[in-house]
């Protein structure tokens, strides 16, 4: 346990070496040819692995109940799991979750020190931005969700706001119960570019429209839509305030949203934030966070601390202290640490903690009267007296916990019908938004073709007058025009070219990535001055459409096996036409711009 984590996994070594394979294989030969049996090719050879591959037990969480082997019969099965993906701890089978290599995993057994330890699966992501293909069913992950069912507890829907509306869950009330209070939290808002003053209460009115129309909203069940940031911290601060105050300690928490939507992420912030204990970002290892869909793969948890008056004082006095701060009046890390996100997002926030460990005394027989502290109660805020530096291992009391309510971090529903589902580890990172979005501005004419990398494709059939379309994707996707008449041949090559970034792989990729398919569209235009509707290619990215009033519009859209292509109206930012640079000469196109980032609860020198 002291020593540092190596993870060794022969299927690499096979890559690099190609020597474990061949013995393997001869040795498998001379077993067939020993028996008289035909020698099967070498694809077919299962290893040792896919033998023994079954579904683990996951305790209490809907997973099945099977009858599974160990390898090593000397290893006792743990009911420990992964601090990071809150699987069940193994040494089984590595194509499973929770699996780590045999050694490691008994002597952090035998050291009572698996259960702060993380999988080798999570340690990849972590590590090597790697991911190991784990075989979960989407049924798994649907039943450890509807075990909310039978909970006395308040939903937070997480809803990607760059996905609207495929990101909201249509049968979350088949899942957690009709009955359930819900506050829905729109992520992902830094990245979204304002494209007039009161967009923020324009989106909002579109995310409630859309919780009707799923049939999410019973007439009292949606207590509120609220706007965060889980990477920048925007609004984070304002929903810790409204939990407090509204559901206060009535019972437990669960975060729940689909695949990448961003609940580990937040996890993560609310666990060094005024919402849970003091002591528990000592005590609970921090979620794993990946680009990958389903990093998460059971519950993962945090107690929640009791929003006391006297501790609702204490952090209003330090919000209200921290709102009369300009920039120039933080320190110097905590500066660059907001430029940095200045670059990322278009909405910052700043997260603090009111309750933090405390130093221990110098003098260990010397008690300095402390009245803050004596305001606590000890058994649960015992904490407050102990270094943040301790060598000593910090655990949870009993008492501190016998009665403790908890924020519980779920695993990401699959969504359906989706581009993501068909997109390899490499191609994720790069489709996947991950600074600001900065609009793309294009006027185009009909028989022309704009291509969104090789994940979309809009043909302009039949159109009066010039239009505007601002393309709304990550900067690494690139957006590309090309007339009718020479797509279909220049399609083919431009996929296998590094020009579309994605799919990576050249001829070879190509050969099993879904072929293209389309979607005939028909719009009319309100005016050369609003957008009239949004053409969303899956998880790419979307088109704002922009034509002259009552202009007609012939339209074309393509996707991958036709994964997510619809028609949303109205579109989330009607006047992005607007933020747009000077026109490049001999092009369609327009030069970006950037609109400036706001920050959150600081005073604004300006």
């Amino acid at each position: 346990p002291n020593q540092e984590e190596e993870f060794m996994f022969l299927e690499y070594l096979e890559e690099e070496t190609g020597k474990a394979d061949d013995v393997v294989y001869e040795q498998k030969i001379k077993d067939y040819l020993q028996k008289g049996e035909d020698v099967p090719q070498k694809s077919k050879l299962k290893s040792t692995t896919e033998v023994f591959h079954q579904a683990l037990e996951q305790q209490n969480e809907g997973f099945p109940v099977p009858d599974l082997p160990s390898k090593n019969p000397e290893v006792v099965m743990s009911d420990d799991r992964c601090s990071g993906c809150g699987a069940v701890m193994h040494c089984i089978d590595p194509s499973l979750a929770g699996y780590l290599p045999s050694e490691k995993y008994k002597s952090l057994l035998e050291a009572e020190s698996l259960n702060k330890a993380i999988c080798q699966r999570c340690f990849l992501f972590i590590h090597h931005q790697k991911a190991l293909d784990i075989k979960v069913s989407k049924e798994e992950y649907r039943n450890i969700v509807s075990k909310i069912r039978d909970k006395d507890a308040l939903v937070l829907l997480m809803v990607d706001l760059l996905e609207l509306p495929n990101s909201i869950i249509s049968d979350i009330l088949d899942l957690v119960g009709e009955n359930k209070n819900i506050l829905v939290l729109g992520n992902k808002i830094d990245l979204i570019p304002g494209d007039s003053k009161n967009y923020l209460k324009r989106i909002k009115k579109q995310l409630f429209d859309y919780c009707v129309n799923a049939g999410i909203y019973r007439g009292d069940n949606i207590k509120d839509i609220h706007f965060i940031s889980a990477k920048t911290g925007y609004g984070v601060e304002t929903l810790i305030s409204k939990l407090q105050r509204s559901w206060k300690y009535k019972g437990d928490v669960y975060l729940v949203g689909t695949t990448n939507v961003g609940k580990s992420t937040l996890f993560n912030m609310l666990l060094e934030s005024d919402y849970c204990k003091s002591k528990a970002s000592e005590v609970i290892q921090r979620a794993t966070i990946s680009p990958w869909p389903g990093t998460t793969l059971n519950l993962l948890k945090f107690p929640i601390i009791n929003p006391t008056p006297y501790r609702m004082f204490r952090r209003m006095e330090r919000l209200k202290a921290d709102a009369l701060k300009s920039e120039k009046d933080l320190s110097q890390e905590e500066q660059n640490h907001l430029n940095r996100l200045k670059k990322q997002g278009y909405l910052i926030g700043r997260v603090g903690r009111t309750f933090i460990s405390a130093p221990k005394s110098k003098n260990q027989d010397t008690i300095d009267f402390d009245p803050d502290t004596l305001s606590f109660n000890i058994e649960e805020e015992d904490n407050l007296l102990a270094s943040p530096n301790s060598p000593q291992c910090v655990e949870f009391t009993y008492n501190e916990l016998k009665d403790a309510n908890w924020f519980y971090d779920t695993p990401g529903i699959v969504k359906e019908d989706c581009v993501l589902n068909i997109l390899s580890e490499s191609e994720l990172k790069i489709v996947l938004p991950s600074h600001s979005i900065i609009p793309r501005t294009f006027v185009l004419h009909p028989g022309m073709v704009l291509f969104l990398g090789a994940l979309g494709r809009i043909d302009f059939l039949k159109v009066s007058k010039l239009i505007f379309k601002n393309t709304m994707s990550q900067d690494s996707s690139p957006s590309t025009w090309e007339q009718s008449h020479g797509s279909t041949h220049l399609y083919p090559q431009y996929c296998t070219s590094s020009l579309s970034r994605v799919p990576i792989g050249g001829e070879e990729r190509m050969k099993e990535f879904p072929a293209l398919v389309h979607q005939d569209i028909e719009l009319e235009g309100i005016g050369p001055l609003e957008a009239v509707a949004d053409i969303r290619l899956s998880s790419a990215g979307w088109v704002a459409i922009t034509a002259h009033s009552e202009d007609k519009l012939y339209l074309r859209g393509y996707t991958p096996s036709g994964c997510g292509l619809m028609v949303r109206k109205p579109p989330l930012l009607p006047y992005i036409v607007h933020i747009k640079g000077d026109r490049i000469k001999k092009t369609p196109a327009y030069k970006t711009k950037r609109t400036e980032p706001l920050l959150d609860n600081l005073r604004s020198d300006v």
